[in-house]
C-alpha cells in the first residue's frame, strides 16, 4: 500500500514545528510565530478560511466542505476590491486642518503616485506608480480556476489576507497525486502568495 504524503503549503511550517523532534528543539524553547492575519473590525474576524484543519494559531474560519472560488473568497474575508486613488500633500509644512479658523488649506497631488486603498474600509494599503494595476482578489482566483478549467477539479483549502488586506495568498488542492519512488504519493497544490 502507498504511503499518501501531504504537504499543504500553509500548513507545513506549522506542522514541522509541532514536531519539535525533527527539529531537535528542546521541548523547553518555545517557538512563536507571528501570524499577522488581518483582522476585521466589522466582521470580528480574522481574514482566513480553512478546510477542516485549525492552522495559524487557531484564527479564522474553519469550514467541513471545500468551497468554490466566490465561497472561499467570503470566508476568507476578502470579498472587497482595492482602488487607486490619487496622492495628496498639504501646501504648508503644518497642516492646520484640524484648528478651526475657516481657512481652506489647498492640497498639492502628488504626481504620478496612488495610495491603493480598500474599498470596504477605506484602509490605505500602499503608494504605487501611475502604470501599477491592482489585480483584484476575485481576479486571483479567477486564475486559479482557468489553470484547471474550475469546477470539480480543483478544491481550495486555505486563502487569506496579511497585514491590512496588501497580501493576499491562496492554497489550492489540485486532483491526482505525484509518485515518488514505490510507495511514497505527494498531494499536488497550487500556492498565490
Amino acid at each position: 500500500m502507498a504511503r499518501r504524503l501531504s504537504l499543504k503549503p500553509a500548513f507545513f511550517i506549522n506542522r514541522i514545528i509541532n514536531r519539535r523532534h525533527l527539529l531537535q528543539v528542546p521541548a523547553s524553547k518555545k517557538i512563536n510565530m507571528a501570524h499577522h492575519l488581518n483582522y476585521n473590525e466589522e466582521t470580528g474576524k480574522q481574514s482566513f478560511f480553512s478546510v477542516k484543519e485549525k492552522a495559524w494559531h487557531g484564527l479564522g474560519q474553519i469550514v467541513e466542505q471545500y468551497p468554490n472560488s466566490a465561497e472561499a473568497i467570503q470566508y476568507a474575508g476578502l470579498d472587497y476590491e482595492v482602488e487607486k486613488r490619487p496622492l495628496f500633500t498639504n501646501s504648508l509644512n503644518n497642516d492646520l486642518a484640524d484648528i478651526d479658523t475657516g481657512i481652506t488649506i489647498p492640497k498639492i497631488v502628488v504626481p504620478n503616485y496612488f495610495a491603493t486603498v480598500r474599498n470596504d474600509n477605506n484602509a490605505v494599503l500602499g503608494v504605487a506608480g501611475k502604470d501599477y494595476e491592482v489585480v483584484q482578489n476575485v481576479d486571483a482566483f479567477t486564475f486559479f480556476d482557468a489553470i484547471v478549467g474550475g469546477g470539480d477539479g480543483i478544491q481550495y483549502e486555505t486563502a487569506g489576507a496579511l497585514g491590512k488586506g496588501e497580501r493576499i495568498f491562496i492554497t489550492a488542492k489540485l486532483p491526482g497525486y505525484i509518485r515518488v519512488g514505490n510507495s511514497d504519493l505527494i498531494e499536488k497544490y497550487l500556492v498565490r502568495p
